[in-house]
């Protein structure tokens, strides 16, 4: 069976554990009424975004306990998504996200830590069962890093701070790469069997490079962009990405490297 180092899942979670703590920070001295703030994701207020976090992190604990044989919870979950596969996550966030910020503060703080524990304790080589394709626990985590961060923005943007990327984004970055033939798919197109180079200056300065070195398809550009792009937080239009070839350009119209349908994604800026 396959199997994972326990330094990536270890880096990946650690990661995890310093962006949610950023978030928490954030968030954790606000007035009842600015936790009612609405964000850039339409229909939400960061009591929401919180929320939709904090129900995932649950969903994602109850799917690695069941990888180790107990499937009780999450398989009541799945006959809950079943009943209402469209509303479910929606409907999750905005229920989880309508207690008081601190009782939702804790219970979001408590799914953090035990998810964390439980991804650590995962045998090595167990997938977890999901609503699309098992993952890893590195994947998981990945996954979780991914959207905590994407929502960490939203709330920035809801309380008009300004946001500093750190190198943390790689995994972001990382997630975009891979979920490349699923933006074609999900947009209803046939997967390109071509690479794409993608070369990305982080944060930090640094080049992180993905994909054959000699492929024609290639994605330049700043990592914070592309992170943005692919979690659907900026409009292509306000990216410094560059594109070379017909693949490499369409896929910068639809990235999306989260589950669920094709998003729309975000305005232009009004110069």
């Amino acid at each position: 069976m396959a199997s994972t180092s326990p330094d990536v899942l270890d880096g990946v979670l650690t990661d995890l554990a310093a962006e949610g703590a950023a978030l928490d920070r954030l968030v954790a001295e606000l007035t009842e009424d600015q936790w009612r703030l609405p964000t850039p994701a339409e229909g939400w207020d960061i009591a929401t975004s919180i929320g939709h976090l904090a129900w995932t992190d649950e969903a994602a604990l109850l799917a690695s306990i069941a990888a180790q044989g107990d499937k009780t919870g999450w398989d009541a979950l799945v006959l809950e998504a079943l009943e209402d596969p469209e509303g479910i996550v929606d409907n999750a966030a905005v229920a989880v996200g309508s207690v008081a910020p601190e009782a939702l503060l804790a219970r979001w703080r408590d799914a953090r830590s035990d998810l964390d524990r439980a991804l650590r304790e995962l045998p090595e080589g167990l997938k977890l069962p999901w609503f699309g394709p098992p993952m890893s626990a590195v994947s998981m985590a990945t996954a979780r890093f991914m959207e905590t961060w994407a929502h960490a923005l939203d709330v920035y943007a809801a309380l008009g701070q300004d946001y500093t990327p750190t190198d943390r984004i790689r995994h972001v970055a990382h997630l975009g790469v891979r979920t490349m033939r699923y933006s074609f798919v999900n947009n209803g197109l046939a997967a390109p069997e071509e690479e794409v180079r993608v070369e990305l200056t982080s944060p930090a300065g640094e080049v992180w490079a993905f994909g054959p070195e000699n492929a024609e398809q290639r994605v330049t550009g700043p990592a914070l962009d592309f992170c943005l792009l692919v979690t659907q937080r900026v409009n292509r239009a306000d990216t410094d990405l560059e594109a070379a070839g017909a693949i490499a350009d369409t896929w910068l119209d639809i990235a999306q490297c989260f589950a669920g349908p094709a998003g729309g994604g975000r305005a232009p800026k009004v110069a």
